[in-house]
Order: C-alpha cells, then structure tokens, then sequence
C-alpha cells in the first residue's frame, strides 16, 4: 500500500517505522521543519510502568506492552537510556492508601517488580527523602527522546520510507477507492494514498476536520494542558524518579533526572486554551511547597524556569481522565483511514506497542 502517516513526533515515526517495515510505501508529512518539534519533544523523557491506568485500558495495555518493546529497541539501537527506577511516595495516611491502590492496579496491568515500602526503607534507598511510605517501579527509566526519534527515522528510511518537512496536511478526501490529500507548504500539490494515518498530536482534531468524509461526531474535543518544568540549581539529591501521589491532570510535580545527571521538576498542571509556552516564575511558589512535601531541605532560590510542554487532552479540569482514542476503520468504515487523538502520558513509552496495533488494523 501507499500510505500516509500525519505527523513526525514520536508517535507518527513509530507508526510509520512499522508501516515499513511490513512492505508498505511510507511517507511522513510534517509541517515543522524537524521531527519532533511538538509533544515529543517537550515531555519528561520517562519511560514509564504501566502501573496509573485502568483494566483494560489503551494506556495500561500499550504503557507495559511499549515499555518492554521500548528498552529492547533501546539496546538494539544504541539510544541512550537509563533504568534507574522510581519511588512514588506518600506523605500521609490518604496518600499511603492511594499507594496501595496504584500498586494493586500495576499487578492488574502486569507491571513487573512493584514492592511498597516503609519510610524507613525508602529512605534508605534516598536518603534526602521524607515520606510515610513508598512504592518502587525498578522498571522506570529515562530515554533520549531526540536519540529515540532519530533512530525511528533512520528504520523509516532503511526501510524505504520517507519524510516530508514543511508540508501540513490541509484536507483529505475519498475518491475512487482513495485518499487523495491535499498538502499546503512551499509545494503545494495533492497526492493519492491507500491509507491515511493522522498522528498529528495537537493538530490532530483540526486535521481530522479537513476530511468531510470522517464525521464531524466523531472528532473529540480537544482539552490544552500545560505542564511546567523548572530546573534546580545543584547536585542531584536523588538517584531516582520521585514522584509524589498523582492529581487530578497529572502525575503530579516530581522529581526527573536527564542522562547527563540534571535534576528538573515538573511538570504542573496548567489548563490553557491556547497554545503557548513560556513558563511563569511565579509558579515556583507552589512547586517550593509541593516539592518540600517529600524534600524538605529545598533551599529557597534553588528552581529557575526551565520549558514547558502541553498535553493533548480529550478532558478537562473536574472531568475523568480521558483514554487514548484510536478510530480504525473497522469503527467508521471508511477503509485505510486511522485517527489517533489524546495520545498525551504515556505516549513515548507506549509509541511501539501503538504502532504494531494501528499496523495491524490497516490489514484487518
């Protein structure tokens, strides 16, 4: 087949790595000049357990099968990477059941190596630490999203595909048992496909409205959630993830290490209704406080802004958490057309495990 794949972020390379690698004529149109420039590049760089999310769901089922796919590709690629675990702590009696819950739902999801522990043996394992107790994901890691993307791409190409920069998507319509899509940019033109995969992360919705024959209905609203991350000045006091009890939005402001040894924190929740992103001084007042919860001795002055990055939600403040949607063409029936909408945390981890499942549903 000759396909389309909308969007170079992590997600529309992984997508369209497997693509390729079946036999398939791959092109990637992306309207940056770069991969990666969105989402992707603007998140923790976690490689996460799979242990948040419902039975059942997309996100527990793709999180773990993703995960696993994710270091095996890692290690096969050369992609920098790091497993260096994470301990979820609570800081009251509340939060220490809602550990309990999150460990009993990461058995549900078969995430592997899940022990609560005591104060006292967290704090054993990171001494800067204050909690009643925690729960340790060894599982949890760091990645390279820039080096992960890279090698992604270069798999698209080995395999013969392609990749089409400064070339946004502007409508795409049925035609003789086709796509026939029409792009805008410096050469602009129309182009035929038997299939069509929209992997546009914040452009999602707006792509999916340019295609009369996709029902209006089905195109989900679009929630912008901000995330802020500051970066601290000093030695690491951690050698893991830290991250307090999730909140409503988010996973809470915790505790990130980069490959280079960096301590940041992030991300908040900030609901926006358009798409910015610089980051606020002014908010560091409530990460001091958030962060002291389980770091008390964060000396005043120590977080400086750092960036920022924005979740594609499917829902909004005082609403429940949204899944993953992905419609295939067994859901709409209009045949060779995916769309994949809301892909926000864990959408890196989960990238590979996605790609196989929307793959397949090109043949089914």
């Amino acid at each position: 087949m000759q396909v389309l794949v909308i969007g170079a972020g992590v997600v529309g390379l992984a997508v369209a790595r497997a693509i390729a690698q079946k036999g398939h004529d791959v092109i990637v149109a992306e309207a940056a000049n770069a991969i990666g420039t969105g989402v992707s590049s603007r998140n923790s760089e976690v490689i996460h357990g799979g242990m948040y999310y419902p039975t059942g769901s997309v996100r527990a089922k793709h999180c773990v099968l993703g995960r696993r796919l994710l270091y095996a590709f890692c290690a096969s690629h050369g992609v920098s990477h790091k497993k260096v675990g994470k301990l979820i702590v609570a800081t009251n009696d509340a939060e220490t059941a809602k550990l309990e819950q999150i460990a009993a739902q990461g058995k549900i999801n078969d995430v592997e190596g899940l022990t609560m522990l005591s104060a006292a043996e967290a704090m054993a394992l990171e001494p800067a630490l204050a909690c009643t107790a925690a729960l340790l994901s060894p599982e949890t890691g760091i990645v390279s999203a820039h080096d992960y993307m890279l090698a992604l791409r270069g798999d698209i190409e080995d395999a013969g595909g392609a990749i089409a920069f400064n070339t946004p998507v502007t409508g795409a319509v049925r035609k003789d048992g086709q796509w026939l899509v029409a792009f805008g940019g410096s050469e602009a033109g129309e182009m035929e496909f038997d299939a069509v995969i929209n992997c546009g992360g914040l452009s999602a919705q707006k792509i999916a409205l340019t295609m009369p024959d996709y029902p209006a209905v089905r195109v989900p609203k679009q929630v912008l959630a901000k995330g802020n991350y500051f970066t601290y000045a000093g030695k690491p006091a951690f050698t893991r993830l830290i991250y307090p009890t999730p909140v409503t939005g988010g996973l809470g402001v915790h505790v990130t290490l980069d490959l280079a040894g960096r301590m940041r924190f992030g991300p908040d929740v900030e609901w926006i209704d358009r798409e910015y992103y610089p980051v606020d001084p002014k908010r560091a007042d409530a990460f001091y406080d958030r962060i002291r919860t389980y770091w008390p001795a964060l000396k005043d002055g120590t977080l400086s802004p750092d960036y920022s990055g924005i979740r594609p939600k499917l829902t909004g403040p005082g609403e429940p958490a949204a899944d993953f949607l992905i419609d295939p063409p067994a859901a709409h029936g209009l045949p060779g057309l995916v769309q994949m909408f809301g892909i926000e945390s864990p959408g890196l981890t989960s990238s590979l495990s996605l790609a196989e499942h929307v793959a397949a549903s090109l043949d089914a």
